[in-house]
């Protein structure tokens, strides 16, 4: 009976080492296109995302309304290449927690966003991918952004 068991709890462990190697795949994604957005790589960036990426936003405007916005990734893009290179931004992600279901990820990576070292906002991004030939690709990004309450950032 010790045998079967062995190979049992064998084989679980296998698969969570699996699932593990996934999780850091979709992470590795993730860090790519942070490591390219911050070094205001198109190309890289590029490599990164789907062709057909959606982006979004949700906030709060002055009036207190909440808003959705709906953003053109190559817009994006033209806006980060464009930042000079006296303004120093950078986007800090406080964790992970992904999500693997066969060729869709989710993952969950709250954030802080700072210009010239100084906080500027916090959220959360949502970042959905699709797995195709065994690369792992952004197809959905969708953001909150606040000044407050970030001490509440879900992980």
């Amino acid at each position: 009976m010790k045998l079967p068991l062995f190979f049992i709890f064998g084989f679980m462990n296998l698969l969570a080492l699996a699932q593990t190697e996934e999780d850091l795949q979709v992470k590795q994604n993730i860090i790519e296109f942070f490591d390219a957005f911050h070094a205001q790589d198109s190309i890289a960036l590029k490599k990164t995302v789907y062709p057909s990426i959606l982006l979004q936003t949700i906030g709060v405007d002055k009036e207190g309304k909440s808003f959705l916005k709906t953003e053109n990734f190559d817009d994006l893009v033209k806006s980060i290449t464009s930042i000079p290179d006296s303004t120093k931004f950078e986007e800090r992600i406080m964790g992970y927690s992904i999500q693997i279901d066969g060729n869709m990820a989710n993952a969950w990576t709250p954030y802080e966003f700072w210009i010239n070292n100084e906080f500027h906002h916090c959220g959360v991004n949502s970042f959905q991918l699709f797995r195709e030939e065994n690369t792992w690709k952004i197809i959905y990004l969708i953001d909150t952004r606040r000044k407050n309450d970030c001490s509440v950032l879900p992980e």
